[in-house]
């Protein structure tokens, strides 16, 4: 609230009661400690995360011998308490802990649930204070058992290395971590391997050296990343390295086996450059791809430097680069609106197509065509799905729904959409509520109703709105 009072009052009040409670400020306010909750909060995934604290930065460093796959951690948490903390939880998934330190200092810790690492400092921790925790650890990262399909964890390479991939959890399995894309920091990873092995990661290279025979790579990431879009790739890699027009540095390493994807991989600034025309600005601080040999089920928008399947092909590299705007700039609050993610990047598989001259109305009622007495198609829903179901509409009726949503709003109103959805939430993050709240105001109407019916829907939608503007004849 902007005060009208003339200046000399203001002054004289200013004065009076600075020495009203000049003994007051000096004096430390009683704290009021409490475990930091050990849960983030998203109903779906209520054990993930932790409260109490929002990190701010990860600092990895990890030694790893892939002849015996074993992973030696020295990682450093940065945070800021958000209550009075006397104790507080990490997420970390198998391994051993040696030692766990706040500010320097020797902290209790203990193994909770399965995968709740408890620290209690040696003095409770001040709510608005920074204080970093260094946690030591080791193990054998493949032995954690994790859930399969989209979440492989720490794996094993054909070429003997090792990847991580996985959602929504994956940094858990190799570093500890508040493991929720609720509480976004910056990262930086430095590794040690035998020489001969290349590490790639998140963000700028920061530079590589040899010494006793170990190869130390430093990677940093300045912006900030969910947790589930970092990793780390150890291999036999061939890499290439180039720039953006605009100066940002692109790594593409390839591995074993998977050296013919260069073709695809060599496409991206023609990739980057096209969805930029429809999104915004690029707006990671690196970029490229990690290609793997590897026939897992996905392939995943690791930011920066996604991570592809050996299966991986052009409209996947689209899609995953896609997500460096929805889903790694502008990401998720809460699993149920992964289609703020997954939609949008599926749908610009669509619009490059468009791109290459595929009429878009005829490829949407074709497909309704094929789909329309579908029960299972139509009973997925897209926002709200519940918890397990996640990942099963958003890659098909996700691309319709939003097809029909362009038509609805109109050109000029979508296009807006995705540019100034993409700008307001940079490197934040987003609810289903916002962004209805912007598709209403650029269409200058209210078009809750059609939402509800494609995105919350379980049913074919009604006539109107599964033919809306030019898709009517």
């Amino acid at each position: 609230m902007r005060s009208h009072r003339p200046l000399a009052l203001v002054l004289a009040g200013a004065l009076v009661l600075s020495a009203c409670t000049a003994d007051k400020t000096d004096t430390p306010q009683p704290m009021h400690p409490s475990a930091g909750a050990s849960g983030a909060g998203d109903p779906y995934y209520p054990d993930d995360g932790n409260g109490g604290y929002d990190a701010l930065d990860y600092h990895v460093d990890v030694g790893y011998d892939p002849a015996s796959d074993h992973l030696d951690g020295d990682t450093t948490v940065t945070a800021k308490a958000t209550q009075d903390l006397s104790r507080f939880d990490l997420d970390l998934r198998g391994l051993d802990v040696q030692s766990v330190e706040v500010d320097g200092k020797p902290a209790k810790f203990s193994r909770e649930k399965e995968f709740e690492l408890v620290v209690t400092p040696a003095q409770p921790l001040r709510s608005g204070s920074t204080f970093r925790t260094r946690v030591r650890y080791s193990g054998d990262p493949a032995k954690t058992a994790h859930a399969g399909g989209s979440e492989t964890g720490w794996s094993r390479s054909a070429d003997g290395g090792a990847f991580v991939v996985g959602e929504p959890h994956s940094a858990a399995f190799w570093y500890p971590v508040n493991e929720t894309p609720r509480d976004k920091a910056t990262f930086t990873l430095t590794a040690h391997v035998p020489d001969g092995w290349t590490v790639i990661s998140n963000g700028r290279e920061q530079g590589s050296s040899v010494k006793d025979g170990k190869t130390t790579t430093t990677w940093s990431e300045p912006n900030p990343v969910a947790s589930y879009l970092t990793t780390i790739a150890i291999g036999k890699f061939t890499v290439q390295r180039a720039t953006l027009p605009d100066g940002t540095p692109v790594v593409s390493a390839y591995a074993p086996g998977a050296e013919g994807n260069d073709a695809t991989g060599d496409r991206l600034p023609e990739i980057i450059a096209f969805l930029a025309g429809k999104f915004g600005p690029y707006p990671q601080s690196a970029a490229g791809g990690i290609y793997l040999n590897e026939n897992i089920q996905f392939s995943l928008e690791t930011q920066t430097r996604p991570t592809y399947a050996k299966w991986a092909d052009i409209l996947t590299v689209v899609h995953e680069n896609a997500h460096q705007w929805f889903g790694d700039s502008v990401s998720l609050d809460s699993w149920s609106d992964i289609c703020l993610n997954e939609c949008f990047a599926s749908y610009a598989q669509w619009l490059w197509a468009e791109r290459e001259g595929q009429n878009l109305d005829d490829r949407y009622r074709a497909a309704i065509e094929i789909f329309h007495g579908s029960t299972d198609f139509w009973n997925r829903k897209l926002v709200g799905m519940g918890a397990g179901h996640e990942f099963e509409g958003v890659y098909d009726k996700g691309i319709l729904a939003l097809h029909a949503l362009r038509r609805k709003m109109g050109e000029g109103p979508f296009t807006a959409l995705l540019h100034d959805w993409t700008a307001q939430h940079r490197h934040g993050n987003a609810t289903w509520a916002e962004f209805e709240q912007l598709v209403n105001r650029l269409a200058g109407q209210n078009l809750t109703p059609f939402l509800d019916d494609w995105f919350r829907g379980d049913r074919l939608p009604a006539d109107a709105d599964l033919y809306p503007g030019s898709l009517r004849r």
